[in-house]
């Protein structure tokens, strides 16, 4: 069984934090013969130095800026960019150069668009397709425990002038919400679980929301709740009445359309379901009460176990597992899953032990113009890679390519479910033609 997806929420900041000690003593020199005005040309010159020696011994690869993008009359398939026999210096040459034609959309289904705010260039990018996002969340909100109270988070993250752009082009806005607080005070007290709803609810209605994004099923993983059926009851009780509750509240578009809810689902990976898996009956159990799934088809290897991010046989199961046959329950409720599609892709550590990191489509530019890789097609995963050696280590490099973005497009529109990309300020910007 493949290790379970690592967190996609922003990684933490490593450096260090700004010294107490060395900010008062400085401030006590101004009565020496020291002057602190030369201070700041000496700590720049240190700090040049320090970064041309990361630099130059491999420890920061620094990307080169990016153009803006060029337009072309010709779309990626016309252009004949769809294919395996991809190479390094075609993607270099080609990436920043799409169709002039915005608006064209080649996958007919909805789209769910993730934006984070560690990745800014999500935010331009929405704005310049928005007409191919039937949806578009951006990860803005955590609900948290304090002590017996809840909080809400991420108010601050809120842009009324970029939200109002994207939904009077018709995009529907439904911020990402992850259940941070504990099970014990959201499930167990029905006062504190009213209290969640309203929080979320109350934020949409004040902030013009169409809705949200709800994520928790890993969250409750993680706390056990999934194992026993009393809670598990329970988690799937707070979904619906979150659902009702929202189909109830007018949205700001009119008084005819109300709020929405999409809810984040972890993909099968094993062949006997375990309690912490999403079952076609947990979909069935919802499906009145929520308006999708964003299914997680991605993070499908990690540093452990080196490979490709979403190979298509493992999405393939994955719905044929939760929609299982074809003329069940829950097959008719194709049309309500946002299948996984990665715009990032992982920089895989092959030699003296496990490790690794995702990369954005800027890394992976950076890493093509670097070393000028042969790009591989693995017919077992349709996805392409490569490998490259620095300083003796080998990597093996992840990353999504047209060719595999369209056969992924194709096994969605074949089974009649949306997408959900995760997230489109990591992508190259001729992704966005096959939309």
């Amino acid at each position: 069984m493949p290790p379970r997806r690592r967190d996609r929420r922003r990684p933490r900041d490593p450096s260090p934090e700004t010294s107490r000690a060395s900010t008062s003593a400085a401030s006590s020199s101004s009565g020496s013969r020291f002057r602190p005005a030369l201070l700041a040309p000496l700590l720049l010159l240190l700090l040049l130095l320090i970064l041309a020696a990361l630099h130059f011994s491999g420890r920061l690869s620094l990307p080169r800026p990016q153009a803006p993008p060029q337009r072309t009359r010709l779309s990626v398939h016309e252009r004949g960019l769809v294919r395996r026999d991809v190479s390094a210096s075609e993607i270099l040459a080609e990436h920043a150069t799409v169709s002039e034609n915005r608006s064209r959309r080649h996958f007919r289904n909805p789209v769910l668009a993730y934006v984070t705010p560690w990745n800014s260039k999500g935010y331009d990018m929405a704005k310049l397709y928005s007409t191919k996002f039937t949806h578009i969340s951006p990860v803005w909100y955590d609900l948290k425990s304090d002590g017996n109270k809840l909080v809400l988070e991420g108010q601050h993250n809120f842009d009324a002038k970029w939200v109002s752009e994207l939904q009077s082009n018709g995009s529907l806005v439904l911020p990402r919400v992850v259940l941070e607080a504990f099970p014990g005070v959201v499930l167990m007290k029905k006062k504190l679980r009213d209290k969640a709803i309203d929080l979320i609810v109350n934020e949409c209605r004040d902030k013009g929301y169409d809705g949200v994004v709800l994520e928790s099923w890993s969250r409750w993983a993680v706390y056990g709740v999934l194992d026993d059926s009393e809670l598990r009851n329970r988690a799937l009780q707070f979904v619906k009445h979150l659902g009702k509750t929202l189909h109830l509240t007018s949205s700001n578009l009119s008084t005819h359309h109300h709020l929405k809810l999409i809810y984040v689902v972890p993909a099968p990976r094993m062949k006997e379901l375990n309690n912490q898996e999403f079952r076609p009956e947990d979909l069935l159990q919802l499906a009145d009460s929520v308006d999708g799934f964003s299914l997680m088809t991605y993070d499908f290897s990690g540093p452990q176990n080196p490979g490709p991010s979403a190979p298509l046989s493992w999405i393939q199961y994955s719905l044929k597992t939760l929609l299982a046959a074809k003329g069940s329950a829950s097959h008719g409720h194709s049309h309500m899953i946002f299948l996984g599609i990665n715009f990032y892709g992982n920089d895989f550590l092959l030699s003296k032990g496990d490790g690794g990191n995702a990369i954005t489509g800027r890394d992976f530019i950076y890493l093509l113009d670097k070393y000028k890789p042969t790009l591989q097609w693995d017919e077992k995963s349709s996805e392409h890679f490569f490998v490259y050696s620095d300083k003796g280590l080998r990597h093996a490099v992840f990353y999504p390519t047209l060719m595999s973005l369209s056969l992924r497009l194709d096994e969605a529109q074949d089974w009649g479910t949306g997408l959900s990309i995760w997230e489109i300020g990591q992508g190259l910007d001729y992704f966005f033609d096959v939309l």
